[in-house]
C-alpha cells in the first residue's frame, strides 16, 4: 500500500473566505465546521460510495474521531468503531456522513442512527443533495435537542454572475479528462507541498469531501449554471500578489454530463496554472458508455483555449497520474515516459518523489 499523503494540521484548519451552509437558513457562514468528525458509512457495501469518508481519513485524520456503521454495511476506513455516545465522550462533536451516493439521497434506514447521534450530543454534517432537515424524524429531533443540521452541498444565496474581472494573486487549477480521478487528491498534494515551501496559500474546496476536509468552501455542482462563474470569483477574491490559491477542479470540459461545472469554474478562477489529472489506461468516459476518454493532449490545448478568455496568462505546469492500480517500477516507467512524450512533468501526488517535486517547481516557476 503507498503511504498516505497527511494534510498538515495549518493546512486543515484553513478556512475559505465563503464557508459552508446551514441548513436552516441557507446563509454563508463564517465558522468552521463542527469537528472532530465521527464518519458515517450507513449500511454502504460499495467502497466507491465512501469516497467522503476516505477522502476524510486520508488528508484530515487529526479531525476523525472513528467510524460509525450500521452493521449491514461491508466497507471500512480502519479508524476506531465508536457509536454516537462514546464519539461525544472521545471528543467529536459532530457526525459526518461519508457516503456520496447515486443521487445524493438520505435512507429511511439511517434515520434511527442519525437521531442516536443528535441525541449522543453531536450535530450532523452532510454532503448530499438531500436537504437534512427535509427528513422530520431529524428536524424535530435537532430542534428539540438544539442541534445543528448542517448541509455543505447547497451554495450561499448571494452569489453573483461573474465579471471577468482580473483578480490579484495567483490561482491553480486541477482540471481532468474525466470525473473521480485525482483532481481533489492532487489539489490537497499541491497545497500541502506549497506550505512546506513556505509559499502562502490557501487550498479552495468545490465539492462536498474537499469542504468537509478544509472546513469550508462552495459545492459548485449544486450552483445555478448562470453563477458558477461568479461563484468561483466568489470562492478566490483578491489577495496579495505571491499568494497561491489552489482550486479544487470539478468534472471535465469533455464529459457529456458534467462539462457545464467545468467551464463556469475554468472562467471564473482564472487559474494562472492548470494541472490535468488523469487515469492511465481508463479508456472511456465514467457513467456515459459510448463517450471515449479524450487524450491529456487534448484536454490541454480545450482548457489553454477556453481558460484564456478571463486570463490570457494561464498555462500547462503538468498532469497528474492516478497509478494507484500499477506497480511502482511500471508506474514509474510510464510517468517518465510521457513526461518526456508531453514535454511536461508528469507525477502521481500521492508517489511523491523527484517527479513530483518537478511538478510542484513547475507550478511555482
Amino acid at each position: 500500500m503507498l503511504p498516505l499523503r497527511v494534510l498538515s494540521p495549518r493546512q486543515v484548519r484553513q478556512v475559505s473566505s465563503q464557508l459552508m451552509t446551514d441548513s436552516s437558513d441557507c446563509t454563508t457562514r463564517s465558522s468552521e465546521l463542527p469537528q472532530p468528525y465521527l464518519l458515517f458509512l450507513g449500511d454502504t457495501v460499495e467502497p466507491g460510495f465512501a469516497k467522503t469518508a476516505y477522502g476524510l481519513r486520508d488528508w484530515a485524520p487529526d479531525i476523525c474521531t472513528g467510524e460509525f456503521a450500521l452493521p449491514s454495511a461491508k466497507v471500512s476506513t480502519g479508524l476506531p468503531a465508536l457509536n454516537p455516545a462514546e464519539a461525544r465522550q472521545a471528543g467529536a462533536r459532530s457526525l459526518l456522513i461519508g457516503v456520496a451516493n447515486s443521487g445524493g439521497v438520505l435512507p429511511e434506514s439511517w434515520v434511527p442512527a442519525l437521531v442516536e447521534a443528535l441525541e449522543a450530543g453531536l450535530d450532523i454534517v452532510s454532503g448530499l443533495h438531500m436537504r437534512l432537515a427535509e427528513v422530520p424524524a431529524l428536524a424535530e429531533a435537532a430542534e428539540r435537542l438544539g442541534r445543528r443540521l448542517i448541509d455543505v452541498r447547497h451554495p450561499p444565496k448571494e452569489i453573483k454572475v461573474g465579471t471577468g474581472r482580473k483578480r490579484s494573486g495567483k490561482r491553480l487549477l486541477t482540471v481532468g479528462t474525466d470525473c473521480a480521478l485525482g483532481k481533489k487528491y492532487t489539489a490537497l498534494a499541491l497545497a500541502r507541498a506549497f506550505t512546506a515551501r513556505g509559499i502562502d496559500n490557501d487550498f479552495r474546496a468545490t465539492g462536498q469531501t474537499g469542504i468537509m476536509i478544509a472546513g469550508g468552501g462552495i459545492p459548485m455542482d449544486a450552483v445555478v449554471s448562470d453563477f458558477e462563474a461568479g461563484a468561483a470569483e466568489m470562492l478566490s477574491p483578491d489577495s496579495a500578489p505571491e499568494h497561491w490559491d489552489v482550486i479544487e477542479g470539478q468534472g471535465s470540459l469533455f464529459h457529456p454530463a458534467y462539462a457545464a461545472v467545468s467551464l463556469g469554474l475554468l472562467h471564473g478562477s482564472q487559474p494562472d496554472r492548470i494541472v490535468v489529472c488523469h487515469h492511465p489506461g481508463r479508456t472511456g468516459m465514467l457513467g456515459t458508455p459510448g463517450y471515449d476518454l479524450p487524450s491529456v493532449e487534448e484536454v490541454i490545448d480545450l482548457n489553454i483555449r477556453i481558460g484564456s478568455r478571463t486570463n490570457p496568462d494561464i498555462r500547462c505546469a503538468g498532469v497528474s497520474f492516478n497509478t494507484a492500480h500499477l506497480g511502482e517500477q511500471e508506474a514509474l516507467a510510464l510517468m517518465a515516459e510521457e513526461s518526456r512524450r508531453l514535454g511536461l512533468p508528469v507525477a502521481d501526488p500521492i508517489r511523491g518523489g523527484e517527479a513530483f517535486e518537478r511538478l510542484v517547481e513547475s507550478c511555482l516557476g
